[in-house]
């Protein structure tokens, strides 16, 4: 039985604020490859620098999503205090949302960040990929116009990631359709 989904609309949530930060260039590489997606219908870029948190406009963002990827640094073997911020401002609008993470660092790669943050949105019943893409020493791995020095590589990542993310968007969509999550 063949089976085609409805396109999802999926969030990027940045997790940087910073004066001179990375993110935006991590960002647009990883913006690049969803847009093209068949399986994608918006693609929605959700800069916390950019937000009032106590505006409306954030939360009705994240409702409008079916899918989250959060792109993220690590500080100091953790996430960016704006991040937590962020999403400790919603509650009822994570539940039931799939959440991806693409990260950047140090030799970690923000991978200690990504941890901490499974355990923030397991607390919020959002449900988190598996899959992620992280850059080890971020800044070598990009040129000077932005683009991924290991392509190959990282757009595996990014399609393995988006591949999973869709599959838990449908479901979970179809889930919130059929009955109210308790």
């Amino acid at each position: 039985m063949s089976h085609s989904p409805a396109p999802y609309r999926l969030a990027v949530l940045m997790g940087s604020v910073r004066e001179g930060r990375f993110c935006p260039t991590v960002t647009r590489w990883f913006v690049g490859q969803a847009v093209n997606r068949s399986d994608i219908a918006t693609v929605d870029v959700i800069d916390p620098a950019e937000l009032n948190l106590e505006d409306e406009e954030f939360a009705k963002r994240i409702e409008a999503a079916d899918a989250i990827v959060v792109v993220t640094p690590e500080y100091n073997h953790g996430y960016p205090g704006a991040l937590k911020s962020a999403i400790d401002s919603l509650f009822a609008e994570w539940q039931t949302k799939p959440v991806g993470f693409v990260s950047y660092g140090g030799i970690s790669g923000g991978l200690r960040a990504v941890e901490q943050l499974r355990a923030v949105f397991a607390e919020l019943h959002a449900v988190t990929i598996r899959e992620t893409v992280s850059f080890h020493g971020a800044d070598a791995c990009f040129d000077a116009k932005g683009n991924p020095r290991d392509a190959d590589r990282v757009n595996r990542a990014a399609s393995a990631l988006l591949n999973q993310l869709g599959w838990w968007a449908e479901t979970l969509r179809d889930g919130r359709a059929a009955r109210a999550y308790v």
